[in-house]
């Protein structure tokens, strides 16, 4: 949206026109009748559109051209040009949108001053549009541990191509943060980053969401394929898309273009697709409710995002850096987490992942009741385990049902468990932390059928279920 299209049906006076305009340093098109003009402007939006009222052999005269320009790419200036001019034409021009009305023969030092000055309200205008549609979602991405190394590895790699990208992983785990650092360090940075929530879009209104709308009372209302023209398109849970509107979509990837709803008009577009979701899909197109096609044009890059469960380090990480959001966003106290506080987040068990860790953040910081360390007392678990009021330990329904035996392999296999994967596999910091010698246990492991594997890059604790049934 840089060049100037001329639309003039006296071949000699676009040519000139394009001739002076280049020797400034201006790319032009030239177009010679209404229906050159309109596929022009489809094509590829203009820069600045200098434009003839009086058009020979055209479906549309320069005025129609005008009313049409305006309604649909309004941030197109347009230069009027007459050889008939007189002050009602220029007048019905002006209040059509036209920025300015030049009479044939111009001058060219008076042409010129015109198109720099409409050029440079474009840019202002386009550099405003782009500022107030900016997303200000953070897509700062957090974390030291091996999983969350080897997953910004993977990212990097994608983020100067314009390949599609599928982003798999459970909720809550990041996956839009992971779309937005590709974007943010993309060649398409400055461009829109628009999200499609296919799970919260009513069925029967996905295809005016995605394609926009042409109708007579209202005119164009472009949709969000259009408002990501150049940039970037998330399909967040695309698992959820209708299947009439993923034969329609599987359209647009091929074809980079489609009509609005409504409308007769093609709009072309240049968008880079990254899509996700947590479920299964090669189960989805079993049970016919994802498009194969579909799939192999979405899924040319796949990457796997990991759990917060498979990340353990990252948590306290992860929490202070919430803490700092919230305290800048909402003004809550900048408090920081005990030893002991960091300790019980690790171990938690986290469904929801990041999402939910970034909640109970939240809840703690409104609810604290203090501006000192966030203390273990203030996080509420989600079994609600809490010590009686003389220090007992109130257990399980499960394990106060087992014999001695039992119970105490039961929970020293889960403890340790859970220690190894708060530190990443890393066996030397768990037997440290545990206050066992590494060889004592790597014993203790090995009989209650606790091994390590290698898992999103990072070394993962479970338990080898042959082993034990050897047993």
């Amino acid at each position: 949206m840089s060049d100037i299209l001329i639309v003039d049906d006296e071949r000699d006076i676009r040519e000139l026109i394009s001739d002076i305009l280049e020797d400034e340093g201006y790319a032009t098109r030239l177009a010679g009748n209404s229906q050159e003009c309109m596929d022009a402007i489809n094509t590829e939006p203009p820069g600045l559109l200098i434009l003839d009222i009086w058009l020979k052999d055209s479906a549309m005269d320069g005025i129609d051209i005008l009313k049409t320009v305006k309604r649909d790419k309004p941030d197109v200036p347009v230069v009027i040009i007459s050889g008939h001019g007189n002050i009602e034409i220029a007048v019905a021009a002006i209040k059509q949108g036209a920025y300015d009305f030049i009479e044939k023969p111009f001058n060219i030092d008076q042409l010129l001053v015109v198109i720099r000055r409409a050029m440079e309200t474009s840019r202002l205008r386009r550099e405003n549009s782009s500022l107030k549609r900016r997303d200000t979602a953070s897509a700062d991405m957090v974390g030291a541990s091996a999983a969350f190394r080897a997953l910004v590895s993977q990212l990097d790699k994608v983020t100067k191509s314009n390949g599609r990208v599928m982003l798999t992983g459970p909720a809550g785990s990041g996956k839009e943060i992971a779309a937005r650092y590709i974007h943010a360090n993309s060649n398409r940075a400055d461009a829109p980053f628009v999200t499609v929530n296919c799970a919260s879009i009513e069925p029967q209104r996905m295809e005016e969401v995605l394609f926009g709308r042409e109708t007579g009372d209202r005119g164009v209302e472009p949709g969000l394929l259009e408002q990501a023209h150049g940039g970037v398109i998330y399909f967040d849970e695309v698992a959820d898309m209708p299947i009439g509107t993923q034969s329609k979509i599987l359209r647009v990837l091929v074809d980079q273009q489609f009509h609005r709803v409504g409308g007769n008009d093609k709009v072309r577009v240049d968008l880079r697709v990254i899509s996700s979701t947590n479920r299964d899909l090669a189960a989805e197109i079993e049970a016919e409710r994802f498009r194969q096609e579909l799939y192999h044009r979405l899924n040319v890059v796949p990457i796997s995002v990991p759990s917060l469960e498979e990340r353990r380090e990252d948590i306290p990480l992860l929490a202070e850096d919430f803490i700092a959001a919230f305290n800048a966003s909402q003004g809550l106290p900048l408090r920081s987490l005990s030893e002991e506080a960091k300790t019980l987040l690790q171990t938690m068990i986290w469904p929801g992942n990041v999402r939910q860790l970034k909640n109970l953040v939240e809840r703690v910081l409104i609810l604290g009741d203090g501006t000192g360390e966030i203390e273990a007392r203030e996080l509420p678990t989600e079994e609600e385990k809490q010590a009686g009021d003389d220090g007992r330990v109130v257990l399980s329904g499960t394990l106060a049902t087992l014999p001695l035996r039992e119970a105490r392999e039961a929970f020293e296999r889960e403890y340790l468990l859970t220690q190894i994967n708060r530190f990443g596999g890393n066996i030397s910091r768990t037997a440290s932390f545990v206050g066992m010698e590494r060889s004592a246990l790597h014993r203790k492991l090995k009989s209650l059928g606790v091994v390590t594997t290698n898992k999103a890059g990072a070394r993962v604790a479970h338990v080898d279920e042959p082993a034990r049934a050897a047993e």
